[in-house]
């Protein structure tokens, strides 16, 4: 018997409603490997990028119809072990035919990296805590701090055309006061931003994991200007803005509050009142949860693509929040780097995101 649970029930396509899924294409980026993958709705692939490295994070379409895609550099030392799982330091540009378009490399690069093509670049870095910062951040785990006994903080980068233009600091703008570290999270890493997402009026939303936070940084003065906390989120990831001006997050579930298991959502969050306007999980609600990764996406047809990543299953919401689609990734493998096989030491199909596409928005697929 197939000892992988995952894998025994099932993969590739396993539901479709005709009538309601949008028809289109996924990108698929397994985060054990070195390949790409395009797919239809029958989960058949019809595109293939082969990349030079593993999968660091995540792939998605530009509009131009390239792909950018973040990689894991094998030459990057970790500062604390866990971030030989979660690191990245290699983000390319890549033409459908793989050729090398736009590159950024930093060894200290993270999660998610935001580009919108034209060699400009916005990601999550790292940089060490002093000791009196350090001495002032409450929270975590007791001695959990990275094996040279430092806190790691983030920080964000804009790069365009390979030189830095603009960059924020946790250290400097985020109050520890307001943002501690969850009791149950390693204080190697504060406050662990997942993702980047520039707004329309020019500032910036971030989701800060290991303080269950999503917050908007003023662009022009570095201050947080707007926030959501853990009453409303759970170790979240994916934060995003919809054209209404709406806030799409993947909800992860991680130590909710106030409940007593786990489990996962997509939710609309109106800015400006901070309510749940919309939202999706699954009945019972705990059979969609994934602790870590995670990603959510407003579809052109009104649907929302949800991605449970840890378990490499994918789904589409169609508007009258049923599921329209399920999809399970197929490519199973362990973690070809001894320092992170050791996090993660099976076979595994996990994705850090899925984006999916309408047909008109890939002409050069057709």
């Amino acid at each position: 018997m197939d000892q992988n649970i995952i894998r025994r029930r099932g993969v590739g396509t396993r539901g479709i409603d005709e009538k309601t899924v949008l028809d289109g294409y996924t990108v698929i980026a397994p985060l054990t490997g070195k390949k790409v993958y395009l797919i239809n709705n029958a989960g058949e692939t019809a595109h293939t990028w082969d990349l030079p490295y593993r999968v660091g994070r995540y792939a998605r379409l530009l509009p131009n119809g390239n792909l950018v895609v973040g990689m894991k550099d094998p030459e990057a030392s970790a500062p604390f072990p866990f971030f030989n799982k979660y690191g990245g330091g290699i983000y390319m540009e890549l033409t459908p035919e793989g050729k090398v378009v736009h590159e950024l490399r930093d060894p200290l690069g993270h999660h998610d990296c935001f580009y919108d093509g034209c060699g400009h670049f916005f990601y999550a870095g790292l940089e060490a805590l002093t000791p009196e910062q350090q001495a002032a951040l409450p929270g975590g785990v007791e001695g959990t701090e990275a094996p040279d006994g430092k806190v790691y903080a983030d920080t964000i980068r804009e790069v365009k055309d390979g030189k830095l233009v603009w960059e924020w600091k946790v250290s400097e703008h985020l109050d520890p006061k307001i943002f501690p570290l969850q009791a149950h999270y390693p204080r190697e890493h504060w406050p662990l931003i997942n993702g980047i997402y520039p707004l329309k009026d020019g500032n910036i939303l971030a989701s800060c994991r290991s303080v269950s936070a999503v917050i908007i940084i003023e662009k022009s003065t570095g201050n947080i200007i707007w926030h959501l906390d853990s009453t409303v989120v759970a170790q979240q990831h994916n934060a995003n803005e919809l054209p209404n001006g709406n806030i799409l997050i993947f909800d992860n579930g991680a130590f909710r509050h106030r409940e007593s298991f786990q489990w996962s959502r997509g939710l609309e969050i109106d800015r400006k009142t901070k309510e749940i306007v919309w939202q999706w999980h699954a009945s019972p609600k705990e059979t969609f949860f994934t602790p870590f990764m995670g990603s959510a996406q407003r579809l052109p047809n009104g649907n929302t693509l949800l991605c449970e990543s840890a378990f490499g299953r994918v789904i589409e919401i169609n508007t009258s929040n049923e599921i329209c689609w399920e999809y399970v990734c197929p490519h199973f493998a362990i973690y070809p780097e001894p320092e992170a096989a050791g996090f993660y030491p099976v076979e595994s199909n996990a994705l850090f995101r899925a984006y999916k596409y309408s047909k008109d928005q890939i002409p050069w697929l057709n």
